[in-house]
């Protein structure tokens, strides 16, 4: 299982992934949203928002999310570390079940481009 740690990590190599991005995915990136990212079976929250490109994570919580983000994910450790990692893909583990996205129509349409 993944720790606290570890998903910190993976949440911040995303960003920094986020920040390299060009072409579609960039502008994908782009948004100004909340967001939030609930590790189900260490049962915490990171949230903070999506902005210019980049995750900003601005407060770590036991427990589901506190407020109702505009992107919200919902994961365990072990498969946000493997996404980030390129072992897992993010399409087949949405389709399944494993990964939870909710978001407005209109930021999944967006996202998609990341996806």
């Amino acid at each position: 299982m993944a720790t606290m740690e570890e998903c910190r990590s993976a949440l911040d190599k995303l960003s920094d992934n986020l920040a390299r991005a060009e072409g579609d995915v960039r502008a994908a990136a782009a948004l100004d949203r909340s967001l939030s990212c609930h590790i189900t079976d260490l049962d915490v929250t990171f949230a903070g928002r999506l902005r210019s490109g980049r995750i900003e994570v601005h407060d770590t919580a036991p427990g589901p999310p506190r407020e109702k983000a505009q992107i919200r994910l919902a994961m365990k450790g072990d498969d946000l570390v493997a996404m980030v990692d390129g072992e897992l893909n993010f399409a087949k583990a949405w389709a399944s079940g494993r990964i939870r996205l909710e978001a407005s129509f209109r930021d999944l349409l967006r996202l998609r481009t990341l996806l």
